[in-house]
Parts: C-alpha cells; structure tokens; sequence
C-alpha cells in the first residue's frame, strides 16, 4: 500500500507539471500568432510600412550578415566586412519571401488566420517563436517578443517559401 502511494505522488507531481508546461506554451503560441499572422499578411499584400513594424531589423542583419559570410566560407569566398548593410537591407524585404498554399503552391490568395499560423508555430520559449516548415519541421523564421510585441528576428537568407496548409474549420 506505501509503496503503491510512493509512486502515485510522483506521477502526480509530473502530470502537473506537464499540464503547466503545455498550458503556458499555449498562451505564447496564441499571443503570437496574432502579430506574426499580422506580419505574415502586410508581406502578403506587400505593405511595406507594416512589415517594417514587423522587423527588428537590427537581430535580422545580424542573422542574415553571419549567414551570408558563411555561405561565402563554403564556396571559398572571404569578404572583409562580410555583405554590405545596403545588401543585407535588400534582403530584408516583403518580396523575399514566398508565401504559398501547401495544397496547391500558388500564392496565398488571403491572409493567414492566427489559428492556421498557431498551428505551424514551434515555441522555444515565452519570448521566441519560429514558424515551422510542414516538410522539414525546420524552423523558417524566428520571432521573439519585443517592445510589447513580436517581431522578426530571424529568416533565412536563401530559398525564403513557406507553405500554409488550409485554415483549420472554426
């Protein structure tokens, strides 16, 4: 009987902590959903103004520019200075990415849902999210909270696609 209860305490304690955990990731998951779903929709429609909101441009140069230096490492290329900030400037643009529906690969034709973007959302922590890639499971792009919101963080330098699958039934 003791030892019975010895073991139930332990079990106990673990699902507890389990649902706590799964329970705080959800509240991260659907607080950014709703501002990467936004950002997601002015690269959409190509909203310059409010795509730049949804930029720490700082963070992205910083990825991009280690990025593209060892891209360059790989093909034998060394750049003093590595990219120039009006290069990594160009990349960080609505255009660079491709937004698609996974069915079909044709460009979205309406924005992503929070729920459709919740969905495809890896949290690695309360204050950074990526967007995960269906096939892969990589992560494609990295948000993290800040100045009150979520902003972009990090994005790949090359082959910039991310298929959406359809927006789950309300």
């Amino acid at each position: 009987m003791v030892c019975a209860m010895q073991m139930r305490i332990p079990l106990v304690v673990v699902s507890a902590l389990a649902f706590f955990l799964c329970a705080c990731t959800g509240g991260t998951k659907t607080e950014a959903s709703k501002d990467v779903a936004g950002f997601l929709d002015a690269v959409r429609r190509g909203d310059r103004a409010a795509f730049n909101t949804g930029v720490n441009r700082v963070e992205v140069r910083s990825d991009l520019r280690e990025q593209v230096k060892e891209l360059a490492r790989l093909k034998g290329v060394e750049v003093d200075g590595g990219p120039s900030e009006f290069a990594i400037d160009r990349m960080i643009a609505p255009e660079a990415f491709h937004l698609v529906d996974a069915r079909t690969g044709q460009p979205l034709a309406t924005a992503p849902t929070p729920a459709q973007v919740a969905g495809m959302l890896k949290v690695r922590n309360s204050t950074r999210v990526c967007l995960d890639d269906a096939a892969t499971h990589a992560c494609r792009v990295t948000f993290a909270k800040r100045d009150g919101g979520w902003k972009l963080v990090g994005m790949p330098a090359t082959d910039l696609r991310i298929e959406f699958p359809p927006a789950p039934k309300p």
